[in-house]
């Protein structure tokens, strides 16, 4: 773990580093997950999500994902699944393009506490088929996510009700192919603050601030995303 938060920190510091021209959007994300155990060893994972394009102007991408779950204990479990997404291009003078992306992902899911901090931390492996105007490519990428839930009210070694603060980031790190994707292995980091309500031990709402950083090929992408999230959990 200790490795895999400096490899984090060290992509962090390359961000300032980029010196590609760097364009701005801002855009909007909602997302939905759920999670549902069909018994101690067993659950599906299950998530959606609809993007803007910039400026808030269309539909650009939705991303539909479950996952085969396995819970080795009640801090760790890992998981295999399949993401389907489709992208959405308008262009003036042109009418609207559609490509699809199908994954294969595995992944591993640690969650702990910090004193009254709840936290979680996921690696992901992703086999991407990604469909072009001109050409189907393949790659694989590395995420690294973690997340930090503050309850704004005393609690036991559970979290069942109560408003609270989430903070969060991933690191996506392309090491196959990265020449059909933008030549670096740095693909991307998400950096996000939010505040949420937990109305029950089955379902979160939260809102807050993204900034997506991307790597493109020619140049740098800043978008700034306010998303809106639904988690329930049965």
């Amino acid at each position: 773990m200790r490795k895999i938060l400096l490899l984090a920190m060290i992509s962090f510091m390359a961000l300032g580093k980029l010196s590609a021209q760097t364009q701005h959007q801002n855009s909007g994300w909602f997302f939905f997950l759920n999670n549902t155990k069909f018994n101690k060893k067993w659950g599906l994972q299950f998530d959606v999500q609809v993007r803007s394009a910039d400026d808030w102007k269309y539909v650009r991408n939705t991303l539909v994902r479950p996952a085969l779950q396995y819970f080795i204990n009640d801090k760790h479990n890992v998981a295999l699944g399949y993401l389907w997404q489709t992208t959405q291009n308008q262009l003036e003078g042109s009418s609207n393009t559609f490509l699809h992306e199908h994954r294969i992902f595995e992944q591993y899911i640690y969650t702990h506490k910090l004193k009254s901090v709840f936290a979680s931390h996921r690696i992901r492996v992703e086999q991407r088929f990604i469909e072009r105007a001109n050409e189907n490519v393949f790659a694989q990428r590395f995420r690294y996510f973690f997340r930090l839930i503050q309850p704004l009210q005393k609690t036991q070694a559970s979290f069942n009700n109560g408003a609270f603060l989430a903070l969060q980031n991933e690191i996506f790190l392309n090491f196959q192919n990265n020449a059909k994707i933008n030549n670096s292995v740095f693909d991307q980091n998400r950096a996000y603050f939010a505040a949420g309500y937990r109305f029950s031990k089955k379902f979160d709402v939260e809102a807050g601030y993204m900034n997506q950083a991307v790597k493109n090929t020619t140049n740098h992408t800043n978008n700034n995303i306010i998303q809106l999230a639904l988690y329930t959990r049965f």
